[in-house]
């Protein structure tokens, strides 16, 4: 079984743990890659969600051996036999246990904030992850899940060694997992996108699955927002998407991912979920066909790139919950060559352009052409991608705007530098395109 990514993962993973939904449920991802595997199992199972910070106390010469495990509110759990036979003395002990709890309280600050622990006493814990390799970090996070209280405690993966029950039986009350394949090397070697997850990733969901959930109305009518995966046409060809529509949104992004990337790439996914909670809609779609990206020159091809975007953006506007909505368009790498590409056409009525990391020179004299407010965002030690952005922007007649993020590099890999992109984005689009739906609006 191969999982798109991780979200993939996570949707068929709560299908397999239905069964919990209306019971006391808290599920519980591990950081960072079990978080966006968890934030879909609870969606489906309309529970809350929270991290399981766990840290291994190693034995001080040896230190991928286990003596025990830590987590939040005090929780410590020692081996006794181990600490015995290594012969770890008690000051020992304290000294790794008190370079752990460092440890563990500055991640938990980092991806919880202020907000304090969901409580488990008495409650059906659900801890999930990515996939199962050793098991050590699983089985501490059962164990600490229990020490808190937890009635019951379901370890749930989508991927695991076909000997994970026998090491980890004894520690989880319920052991659900998809398939269990042999061989098995590695998690990675089952998920199309094994990209890592960033802490900006884990904070988006938990920040997304802590906002109030749209209910039915009395008439039982379904909530106006949709979140779901949809086909969208361009031209004659049918391609994969994914829409996210809050309630009362002011506008819609469309996102042209970069060369070797998809709907699914986790950095244009993270800036999505940015948008959303501050009422933008967003469409990632692929912008080609898996037949297309066979032919190398079709990603680089920006003219078939940018009328893809274009047909997609006149399906859209078909929409009936979509049509009354300004649009806006997010470009990275290549994909912000074709945006701007798209913007350009005379009827084109772009509320908003961003670039991340983009190629904007790509949409040659275009640029001269395009209408719509253009932010151009570029990694400070990207040098060569700021100077073309710098060249492109000297083309532009339209408003622009060039932000450069201090310290990354074109994939904005580096600690809070995608965060920082994602809000420069958010706000250019919230500031541009609120304006562009009251004038809709006729306010």
């Amino acid at each position: 079984m191969a999982f798109i990514d991780r979200a993939d993962a996570g949707r068929r993973l709560a299908a397999r743990l239905q069964h919990l939904r209306g019971e006391q449920v808290v599920v519980l991802g591990l950081p960072r890659g079990g978080v966006p595997v968890a934030y879909e199992v609870a969606r489906a199972l309309d529970a809350p969600l929270d991290v399981i910070v766990v840290r291994k106390l190693g034995v001080p010469f040896q230190p991928e051996l286990g003596m025990g495990a830590i987590g939040e509110e005090g929780v410590r759990i020692i081996n006794e036999e181990v600490v015995n036979i290594a012969g770890v003395s008690a000051s020992q002990l304290d000294e790794v246990e008190a370079r752990e709890r460092t440890e563990l309280e500055v991640r938990v600050r980092r991806f919880r904030g202020d907000r304090p622990p969901i409580a488990l006493e008495g409650r059906i814990v659900v801890v999930v992850d990515d996939g199962i390799a050793t098991g050590s970090t699983a089985r501490a996070a059962c164990q600490v899940a229990r020490a808190r209280g937890a009635a019951r405690v379901v370890l749930a993966v989508p991927v695991a060694p076909p000997d994970w029950r026998g090491r980890l039986g004894k520690f989880a009350d319920e052991l659900v997992c998809l398939d269990t394949p042999d061989p098995f090397y590695a998690v990675g070697q089952f998920y199309d996108n094994f990209a890592q997850t960033s802490d900006e990733e884990v904070v988006a969901c938990l920040e997304r699955a802590a906002r109030p959930v749209p209910r039915a109305d009395a008439t039982g009518n379904d909530p106006p927002s949709r979140d779901e995966e949809v086909e969208v046409w361009a031209g004659p060809v049918q391609l994969g998407g994914h829409l996210t529509l809050p309630e009362d949104a002011i506008g819609v992004v469309v996102f042209a991912h970069g060369s070797g990337s998809s709907r699914h790439s986790p950095r244009n996914r993270y800036v999505a979920t940015v948008l959303n909670e501050e009422g933008l809609a967003t469409l990632l779609f692929d912008l080609l066909t898996v037949e297309e990206e066979a032919d190398r020159a079709n990603v680089f091809d920006i003219s078939l790139l940018g009328r893809r975007l274009v047909d997609v953006t006149n399906w859209l506007r078909a929409e009936i919950d979509l049509a009354h909505l300004p649009v806006g368009y997010f470009g990275a790498s290549t994909g912000a060559g074709a945006a701007l590409w798209a913007a350009a056409e005379p009827d084109a009525d772009i509320a908003a352009v961003v670039s991340r990391g983009g190629r904007p020179d790509l949409a040659g004299p275009r640029l001269a052409e395009v209408a719509a407010p253009t932010l151009l965002i570029v990694g400070g030690d990207d040098d060569v991608v700021l100077e073309l952005n710098r060249q492109a922007q000297a083309q532009l007649r339209c408003e622009s705007r060039l932000v450069v993020i201090p310290g990354a590099t074109h994939l904005f890999e580096e600690p809070g530098t995608l965060q920082a992109a994602a809000e420069v984005a958010r706000d250019w689009f919230t500031g541009h395109m609120g304006a562009a739906s009251n004038a809709l609006d006729g306010k």
